[in-house]
């Protein structure tokens, strides 16, 4: 039976990796973004049906109104990508960073909310359906500089299980995939190494390969599983010794 998909951040990166993958398969794909031009150009390279949508992830009658439309072409989707996000370096005695504060918090939690919130009542009536989060390793423990980022994937995580355990009753499944450092536009402005780097079509086949088993919470790559355990628990006094000098992500340009 053939698929059909809706990503949100399909103009780039992981959503535009994840959008090929899926419609390699044979799915119907929706794309939701910011660019329309980028939005395009990845229609433009998918081999079956599709739609794109114009919006904020935050708008929720936006997302209401691409949900709807969607559905009315391609029927209710069977996966729901949360896959939009945002980050930047921020400093909090800077008052100029509040705005990028509320922007990363804005965008990386109530956008979740925003993308599953049209879906949700007819999945459950349907008793199918798998929304998926896209959360971080950084929401494991807070990073220095990246306060806002390390926050909002905290708090995503939390809000993914907690609906999770809501809809698991009515046959709707909720996937959380905490990624460590993928090799894309968000992350190539990083002037710092970053370990077990992971090619961005290489993820969306192991993030594609946790959304079909229903993996209730996933993380990639493989050597990024086997630290996480030991990261969460580190005592606090050795985790600030660790991170002491870590390398901070460039802040926006600040006039």
């Amino acid at each position: 039976m053939q698929q059909s998909v809706f990503i949100t951040g399909g103009s780039s990166g992981i959503g535009a990796a994840l959008a090929q993958l899926y419609s390699r398969r044979g799915a119907s794909v929706g794309l939701l973004g910011r660019s329309e031009p980028k939005l395009k150009a990845v229609a433009a390279s998918l081999s079956g049906a599709s739609a794109i949508y114009l919006a904020e992830v935050t708008d929720l009658p936006a997302m209401q109104r691409a949900a709807a439309d969607f559905i009315a072409r391609f029927g209710l989707p069977d996966i729901v990508i949360a896959n939009a996000g945002i980050g930047a370096g921020v400093h909090t005695e800077d008052p100029r960073d509040f705005e990028v504060f509320r922007e990363i918090m804005d965008t990386n939690v109530l956008g979740l909310v925003a993308t599953f919130q049209p879906f949700v009542a007819a999945m459950r009536e349907r008793r199918h359906g798998t929304l998926v989060g896209i959360a971080s390793m950084a929401g494991l423990r807070g990073i220095p500089g990246v306060g806002a980022y390390s926050a909002s994937k905290a708090a995503a995580i939390a809000y993914l299980e907690s609906l999770r355990l809501e809809l698991k009753p009515g046959g709707v499944s909720v996937v959380t995939i905490a990624p460590g450092y993928i090799d894309t536009p968000m992350t190539q402005s990083n002037p710092y190494p970053m370990p077990f780097l992971m090619p961005v079509d290489k993820a969306a086949k192991k993030f594609a390969a946790a959304i079909d088993r229903g993996q209730s919470f996933a993380i990639f790559p493989w050597q990024m599983r086997l630290v996480a355990p030991i990261y969460r628990m580190l005592p606090n006094f050795i985790f600030d010794r660790l991170l002491a000098r870590a390398p901070r992500k460039p802040r926006r340009n600040q006039s």
